[in-house]
């Protein structure tokens, strides 16, 4: 399939996903101004055909309420939502497609560059499409040198810019979990591998802030009050999908948790610096208090 065609597919869902009910002549003004159709209105066929091709591809129904006026609407919208691949795809395509068709904006939009990935990627995904066992060598944070081993490529997954495998070692039989910018080589074996029916992704890291499934922490209730600008910051962006709100007043926003207090959690509590506050559990609030401890000690010195 040709990129631009993709592309115009994707233009397509974003469009109706952003305007839930939209005419096929509202769909066509904005066609004609989007630089994808040469300044011309799109044809009615045109149309037909990449709404089913949109359905062939990313599952998405495009429907037509006739009652309505004939206006198009994705149906099981929540669905589409839901699915962060297919949310991810969508909306970093309609940015590319709208970089492409004005070149004027290229140098207005700026990226982050994520500082792993790119070089095994294709690699790995090869593996995982086709079963096969993986030779890496890794070498950790902390390492003194490199170590070459075998792992079962289970799942990718992106966070805080950072690529990650996790897979399990053949060697030690567990699950672990590795930064592709930490990998300095892979080798597709032709060794063969199942998924354990057992393995779900989302139990694997239920409760947890990140990357780390940290089977040592249980998942607990978690009581924090957030001041200033992190109440709305945490309010736009929570932590974790179990994140809801107890209680609010014109100073404070009270959230609650249920989660795996490790490492990558507390993390994210002490990015909110001195507009948070820990409530409970105890333990929880006296290790933050053991953490503010050290940092003013160094600058007392």
């Amino acid at each position: 399939m040709a990129a631009n065609k993709f592309g115009r597919y994707v233009w397509l869902v974003d469009l109706i996903k952003c305007h839930p009910y939209i005419t096929f002549k509202e769909i066509s003004d904005k066609w004609e101004n989007s630089g994808l159709g040469d300044g011309k209105p799109l044809p009615w066929k045109t149309f037909m055909n990449h709404k089913e091709a949109v359905q062939t591809i990313f599952d998405i129904i495009i429907s037509c309420d006739a009652k309505r006026g004939y206006g198009y609407y994705i149906e099981d919208a929540d669905r589409l939502e839901g699915n962060a691949f297919r949310a991810w795809l969508i909306d970093s395509y309609a940015t590319l497609n709208q970089l492409q068709a004005d070149r004027r904006l290229e140098k207005r939009i700026s990226f982050e560059k994520i500082p792993s990935g790119g070089k095994f990627l294709q690699t790995l995904l090869q593996a995982m499409r086709q079963s096969c066992v993986l030779e890496i060598t890794h070498q950790g944070f902390g390492k003194s040198h490199a170590s070459t081993f075998q792992v079962e490529p289970f799942h990718l997954k992106v966070y805080n810019r950072r690529w990650y495998l996790i897979g399990r070692s053949v060697y030690s039989d567990d699950i672990r979990t590795y930064a592709l910018d930490r990998i300095q080589n892979v080798v597709i074996t032709d060794i063969k591998f199942e998924i354990p029916n057992t393995f779900n992704i989302d139990k694997y890291f239920e409760g947890c802030v990140g990357i780390i499934a940290d089977a040592e922490y249980d998942i607990e209730h978690v009581i924090i009050k957030a001041y200033a600008w992190a109440r709305q910051y945490l309010s736009t962006l929570p932590i974790h999908e179990s994140q809801r709100v107890l209680s609010s007043d014109d100073e404070s926003i009270t959230f609650e948790f249920n989660v795996r207090p490790n490492y990558d959690f507390v993390q994210m509590l002490l990015q909110q610096t001195d507009q948070i506050e820990i409530i409970e559990p105890q333990w929880l609030k006296d290790g933050i208090c053991h953490i503010a401890e050290n940092i003013i000690s160094y600058y007392k010195k």
